[in-house]
């Protein structure tokens, strides 16, 4: 009887964490403080900067580590700076940084939320403008604008609570994350996928920081020739697992690149 008791009582439990995750999720939503859009998003933007400048050490030991290369760095840098400076970007409360990551042959760009951004030297190597550096760069400040991977981690975990594991805390302690909470949540950023909408939205504002920012936005779509090119090649493409298809995605540029005014011959 007392076994059945205990059964009953640890079913209850669970129920009621699951329902009250579920409940969180739908009842819970901000305000984006850039676009104005409310998304369902329990984090704060500080939350968020602080969650991506713990992580970011354990993501780039994943991946080669950050680049000893200071003259490449700093040029990576100087575009990212470039695009924060001349966009709505600047305003917005994210602390933008951008990482050039060591791996040769991973051929990837990804962003923490609160502004980490990263790129690897796998995919650095196969861009050959400036223009084109900052198409891939901009469409990753498009998802920390709009909160994609904040927005991913609540759908992923509405059911079992563990956003509330992996966030800081609610109160915003400077105490930081344990150490298995960090590597737990490289390896989900690592892992993660944004949906197609997420991915447009994303290249759409890539698009605007460009032009906004005097690069020339037709170079994304050649950034997607580039991605559609090398996809059949020996080196690990992650960003073709964790983005859809270029060839899907052209299309939309170029819907948006003519609401520009901007004619494209590619």
């Amino acid at each position: 009887m007392q076994q059945n008791s205990g059964l009953s009582i640890r079913l209850i439990l669970m129920v009621a964490v699951i329902g009250f995750s579920v409940l969180k999720y739908y009842f819970t939503t901000s305000v984006n403080p850039v676009t104005g859009e409310k998304q369902h998003v329990s984090l704060t933007a500080e939350q968020e900067i602080q969650m991506g400048l713990q992580s970011a050490p354990e993501m780039a030991a994943q991946m080669g580590g950050e680049l000893n290369n200071p003259k490449v760095v700093s040029a990576i840098q100087a575009i990212g700076s470039k695009l924060v400076s001349l966009t709505e970007a600047k305003k917005s409360p994210y602390v933008f940084n951008f990482h050039v990551l060591a791996d040769p042959e991973t051929i990837n760009a990804f962003a923490l939320p609160g502004g980490q951004i990263f790129i690897t030297v796998g995919l650095l190597k196969h861009l050959t403008k400036e223009d084109q550096i900052a198409g891939v760069l901009g469409h990753e400040m498009g998802h920390v604008i709009n909160r994609h991977s904040a927005e991913q981690m609540e759908k992923q975990h509405e059911m079992s609570g563990i956003v509330n594991g992996v966030m800081m805390g609610a109160s915003g302690s400077n105490s930081g994350m344990a150490s298995a909470q960090i590597a737990q949540y490289a390896a989900q950023m690592l892992n993660l996928k944004y949906s197609r909408n997420d991915e447009l939205e994303a290249d759409k504002y890539g698009l605007h920081y460009m032009n906004d920012s005097g690069y020339n936005p037709t170079e994304m779509l050649t950034v997607m020739k580039i991605l559609e090119d090398v996809s059949g090649n020996k080196g690990k493409n992650d960003f073709q697992s964790t983005h859809p298809s270029p060839e899907n995605r052209m299309a939309k540029i170029k819907e948006e690149l003519t609401k520009m005014g901007i004619t494209s011959s590619n």
